[in-house]
């Protein structure tokens, strides 16, 4: 019989990190993958891109919808609430041995709130790492004490977790899993990714992607108008934006996006590259500015500059190539400056990205199979001597 293996996802950056992990739970005789798709995936507004998930070959078990109209603290916390009805439904009818998740996103939080009651033993992915101006730290830590069996990216995180009261034998170092994505994907070239985009790249090329800071109140459009105007300085480089996430006041700063594009030909902005076409942006243009991520965990393998902008993702190991400024028109301009500075540019081949060289994926599958369920789910808290 089988080990039945339920992945969750419910952005397109979560499903990018997890497909490799998926590949190879359906790739192995022993292992029946089961998939739930949910929050952004579902979402005309972000591209509906659980088509992505089909057309790489998966195949979507259950689709729990959960988000509302709103992008205010009141709707998000409905959408978690609609969240916990359907993975109770959903997991119910699944029955899988284990659940796999990743991150730290109110969605996530959700289905392994629901797998716990259900007794529903919970793999996660990418915890304790550290976002001091989101409110998804919390709920990091809160699915990583809700979880059994731990894959961090990076020491520092392996120790974060056993901190937090969790077995050392229980906690796995991988690195982290979207390097996997840059080592097994062919990216495309400059000439096909810009017939992809529909979208010509300059002589100076950005990748911009800006989120809400979800622990700061009614400062997200100020940091984008801020962000804008060091842009709108920029007038001989081309600027690729992806648009936020669904977070608390992120629909602000897309419709912010939409204008500053609609006056400038030479931005363009997208609701979802896909894994394939974000990777070659990165791979061709001279930096990623904004607040993802991305910009710490997977930019630094291209060696590629980052400018990081304000405190969302505050707190996370960074390579050199990563530069940090305030979100304000002039340290972001300064940032700008020092990006394409001979120096800068210069040391950029001697980076070495802290979240390793890739593997991650299969050593996941691996441990998921041959780990012993019986016995998983009563936890004792481990204290550190």
């Amino acid at each position: 019989m089988t080990r039945k293996i339920c992945v969750i996802t419910g952005t397109r950056a979560e499903y990018g990190l997890l497909r490799w992990v998926m590949q190879g739970i359906k790739d192995d005789a022993a292992l029946t993958l089961q998939i739930i798709a949910t929050g952004m995936h579902l979402s005309p507004e972000f591209g509906l891109t659980y088509k992505e998930i089909e057309i790489d070959g998966f195949q979507i078990d259950r689709k729990v919808e959960i988000l509302t109209s709103s992008d205010t603290s009141v709707g998000t916390a409905k959408s978690m609430g609609l969240g916990l009805i359907g993975f109770a439904d959903a997991l119910n009818e699944l029955r899988p041995d284990l659940i796999v998740v990743l991150g730290d996103r109110f969605e996530i939080f959700a289905a392994v709130s629901a797998a716990l009651v259900a007794r529903i033993p919970v793999a996660h992915l990418h915890g304790g790492e550290t976002t001091q101006g989101a409110f998804d730290e919390a709920l990091r830590h809160s699915i990583t004490k809700m979880s059994h069996l731990h894959f961090v990216a990076a020491e520092p995180y392996r120790q974060r977790v056993i901190q937090l009261g969790e077995q050392p034998d229980r906690v796995f170092l991988v690195g982290g899993l979207g390097i996997d994505n840059i080592k097994r994907l062919k990216l495309l070239d400059r000439a096909d990714l810009e017939a992809s985009l529909d979208f010509k790249l300059g002589p100076k090329n950005l990748l911009v992607t800006f989120h809400p800071v979800t622990l700061e109140t009614a400062t997200a459009a100020d940091q984008m108008t801020e962000l804008l105007v060091a842009l709108d300085a920029q007038p001989d480089t081309h600027l690729i934006f992806t648009l936020p996430n669904a977070d608390t006041d992120g629909r602000a700063l897309t419709q912010m996006v939409h204008q500053f594009v609609a006056g400038h030909p030479n931005a363009r902005a997208y609701t979802s590259l896909g894994q394939l076409r974000y990777l070659s942006c990165i791979a061709h243009v001279d930096g990623v500015v904004g607040n993802s991520s991305s910009g710490l965990a997977e930019v630094p393998s291209f060696q590629k500059g980052t400018i990081n902008i304000g405190d969302r993702q505050r707190g996370r190991l960074q390579a050199d190539s990563v530069i940090n400024c305030a979100p304000t028109r002039q340290d972001i301009a300064t940032a700008l400056r020092r990006l394409y500075s001979t120096a800068f540019q210069a040391s950029l081949k001697d980076v070495r990205n802290p979240y390793g060289d890739g593997g991650a994926s299969a050593i996941v599958v691996d441990t998921l199979k041959h780990c012993v369920l019986e016995g998983l789910l009563k936890k004792a808290f481990y204290d550190l001597a």
